[in-house]
């Protein structure tokens, strides 16, 4: 079932990916990955919460600004390079438990399609997969500069918002201490290709 999925959603992507070479003004980026990063929190005990910090990811986005619905937003994380508060927590974080990184290593959003609310921000609507699941997924972004006025030739600064049940993708350990509920921001910087 799971490759079904995911095939599926390589298919999609394959789609727009075809639309959007068809668009007169497409433009690529690529994530500068010195400048981008993935945090996500999670309360802890009621009273507090946890931080995990990703620093290594990549990707690529294209987008027209005539045809603003659909953009393809491609970011792959590496789980493996995960880092929280303290050895303990970012141990457990990468094993079985949660995130399992020696059988799943890479986490990974893949967005298709885009609404935007007004002239910087909007939703991207997409699916992340994470320890073998896949989940659709809506991520709030906001642009550092309009993206329908690009020029395809500018780095934009892009920030994205969106919040997970982590037992949606199997990471059911420590119902008791840990929220069910993972806040996460994406923080990157969009080079032109």
């Amino acid at each position: 079932m799971r490759w079904k999925t995911a095939r599926w959603s390589a298919a999609l992507v394959l789609l727009c990916v075809s639309s959007l070479a068809n668009t007169a003004s497409t433009y690529r980026f690529t994530l500068d990955p010195g400048s981008s990063s993935v945090d996500a929190r999670v309360a802890f005990l009621g009273i507090g919460s946890r931080k995990a910090y990703f620093p290594a990811l990549r990707g690529n986005v294209v987008l027209s600004p005539d045809q603003m619905t659909h953009i393809i937003l491609d970011v792959s994380i590496d789980a493996t390079q995960l880092k929280a508060d303290d050895t303990v927590t970012t141990g457990r974080l990468k094993g079985k438990d949660f995130f399992y990184v020696d059988k799943y290593p890479t986490v990974r959003f893949a967005g298709t399609q885009l609404a935007m609310a007004d002239a910087t921000s909007g939703v991207v609507t997409g699916e992340l997969t994470a320890r073998g699941v896949t989940r659709p997924v809506t991520l709030n972004v906001k642009f550092s500069a309009p993206p329908a006025t690009a020029s395809g030739k500018e780095a934009i600064r892009l920030t994205g918002m969106t919040t997970i049940n982590r037992r949606e993708f199997g990471m059911t350990a420590y119902s008791v201490v840990v929220g069910k509920k993972v806040s996460i921001t994406i923080r990157t910087r969009l080079l032109p290709d």
